[in-house]
């Protein structure tokens, strides 16, 4: 299935039925009255967070989803069914966004969470609600209310606990694999992985969903190579498992590049925690190994540690799969904290 997360579409809540002119015709009842019904409510426009989804290609072979018009009302009072509502079903981590690109509308993150995007139409009013005392026999009735319309976008941001970033080729897939039993692609050329995938990591009896976004380039942020456009996809990480290729000549330049996109594309990755990982170690010797590392910690700082690891002889893999559980029950353990502690309130002030 092609991965897709990002969609504009078009949507529209249903119109409302018109209220029908009707009297009353029966024999033995001279002055039978309107009794024009009203008419039904148009259709709403929702959107619903379901399992089994994880991309919206869906939306990208059809992007106009209008709400059914109400049927109008009838006579001897009859009203109108009310529009069927259009239900626009996504996976979890999918964003509404208003047409400007800027506006969040909704951000759905658990299963079943429903929004009303667009709300329908009224039904128009029958002639029968018209009746009055001096006006016995209205010959009027509303028509339907328009239902509204707008074009929105729909974005998807996977949940993820953790996310892997690097440069291309750096064993971001090859960590996934051996940690999870996500098969991704793996190969020897830069931009094996086209879209994000995810998987889940056990570490004794904790768990937690693992991201492998397409590597960055330098320029990504301007738009150089995949760009910067899946980083969106780590931004609910607790933590980033940030991997250099230990194999490369210039190791400490490869974080400076991924660091600097991380800090142009912003929305706070920069500021993320992050585990700095030498990969590929298996393929260097002690003294490489001890080169590459104080370069590294050079280009990073001397307070930053730098874990040795290999994703094809899992040597460290498991320190590094207990550093993220560990860090990621600290965050939760913090949101639940401060979403415990009743907020202060001011007191008076003359």
């Amino acid at each position: 299935m092609k991965f897709l997360d990002q969609a504009k579409i078009y949507i529209r809540a249903g119109d409302g039925g018109a209220g029908s002119v009707s009297f009353l015709r029966e024999k033995f009842r001279e002055f039978g009255g309107p009794d024009g019904g009203d008419g039904g409510r148009g259709g709403d426009v929702v959107i619903e967070c379901v399992e089994g989804l994880n991309t919206l290609i869906d939306y990208r072979y059809q992007q106009h989803y209008k709400g059914k018009t109400g049927m109008h009302g009838m006579g001897r009072n009859r009203h109108g069914f009310n529009g069927e509502d259009a239900v626009l079903k996504v996976p979890v981590g999918t964003q509404v966004i208003d047409e400007d690109e800027e506006t969040l509308i909704a951000d759905l993150t658990e299963v079943g969470q429903r929004v009303v995007l667009l709300k329908g139409g009224n039904g128009g009013f029958g002639n029968a609600h018209f009746k009055t005392s001096t006006n016995r026999a209205p010959r009027r009735a509303n028509p339907g209310q328009e239902g509204e319309e707008r074009w929105i976008w729909l974005r998807l941001k996977l949940i993820a606990d953790a996310g892997l970033v690097g440069l291309p080729n750096a064993g971001k897939s090859t960590f996934l694999a051996a940690t999870s039993a996500a098969k991704p692609k793996i190969a020897d050329y830069p931009f094996t992985t086209l879209a994000p995938g995810l998987g889940v990591v056990s570490v004794g009896t904790r768990t937690f969903v693992l991201a492998d976004i397409p590597g960055l380039i330098e320029g990504a942020s301007e738009g150089l190579g995949l760009g910067d456009r899946f980083l969106g996809h780590v931004e609910r990480c607790r933590t980033l498992i940030h991997l250099i290729d230990g194999t490369q000549d210039d190791v400490g330049e490869a974080y400076r590049i991924v660091r600097g996109e991380l800090s142009a594309y912003g929305a706070g990755l920069e500021d993320k925690p992050e585990i700095l990982c030498l990969n590929k170690v298996d393929a260097l010797s002690e003294e490489e190994r001890e080169e590459k590392r104080k370069a590294l910690a050079k280009a990073a700082g001397k307070k930053k540690k730098i874990y040795l690891i290999s994703g094809v002889s899992h040597e460290g893999v498991d320190t590094i799969l207990h550093l993220v559980a560990d860090a990621i029950n600290a965050a939760n353990a913090a949101e639940k904290k401060a979403a415990a502690e009743p907020e202060e309130e001011e007191g008076w002030r003359p």
